[in-house]
């Protein structure tokens, strides 16, 4: 048994949690007990403050209104930044992926403060992104190839405090002209992927429990995993 204990944050799931981003807090707790690595989660409702104890910080898509009050939200609170400064693993998706930014586009277009925590900026593309995406991961992270699901209308522009997550195969990604999907700083990353994504990218999930404990992990059982992947990443491609 391991002596390492992981603090699991999902961020107001009654604001941003659709196309089922809260698999992304079940495959990291099964991921981590199948290595004998214990967890606690804590669903942090939009009118709670943000723990600031803790060691993984989860962020799901949402829908224009909910997606700014989250964000004013988060501003006001502070908690998300101090945990972004004080080196705390935060994984985002779509939605949350943009308010990690410094802006995003509201619901007439408007920019919309975010909270600078990724140097990115985004705004309203002019075509929506709706299917498969698939995408090869920066090398550093030495993560599989990627696949997710993508249904957004935004275009995410990366800034030089941000490096890519992943070069386009198939699909729109960042809808910026790029050609790029998501973005990654330290231990902070978002990517517009549902699936969920990190259900469909165990590579990716292993990679954030990496970050969160500081060490390598043993292998596990990946088969029903990989065939998942294997499927989607088939279904694409072929």
């Amino acid at each position: 048994m391991s002596s390492d204990r992981i603090k699991i944050v999902w961020i107001y799931p009654d604001l941003l949690s659709t196309y089922g981003d809260q698999g992304n807090t079940i495959v990291l707790e099964r991921r981590a007990a199948l290595r004998g690595i214990p967890t606690e989660t804590v669903n942090m409702r939009s009118d709670e403050p943000v723990p600031q104890d803790g060691d993984i910080y989860l962020l799901g898509g949402g829908e224009d209104r909910p997606q700014i009050l989250a964000a004013q939200r988060l501003r006001n609170d502070g908690g998300l930044q101090y945990a972004a400064q004080r080196g705390a693993v935060i994984f985002a998706v779509c939605a949350g992926f943009q308010i990690l930014g410094h802006e995003f586009g509201g619901e007439e277009g408007q920019p919309v403060p975010g909270l600078g925590i990724l140097d990115i900026h985004s705004g309203r593309g002019q075509t929506r992104a709706v299917g498969e995406v698939v995408g090869d991961v920066s090398a550093e992270l030495n993560v599989p190839r990627i696949t997710g699901f993508e249904n957004h209308q935004g275009a995410t522009s990366i800034g030089p405090g941000a490096k890519p997550l992943a070069k386009v195969i198939s699909g729109i990604g960042n809808g910026d002209g790029s050609g790029f999907e998501g973005a990654y700083a330290g231990r902070v990353l978002g990517t517009y992927m549902h699936g969920p994504a990190l259900v469909r990218n165990p590579g990716l999930a292993d990679l954030i429990l990496t970050w969160a404990v500081g060490r390598q992990l043993p292998p596990i059982d990946d088969s029903w995993a990989g065939r998942l992947r294997e499927e989607r990443l088939n279904a694409v491609l072929t």
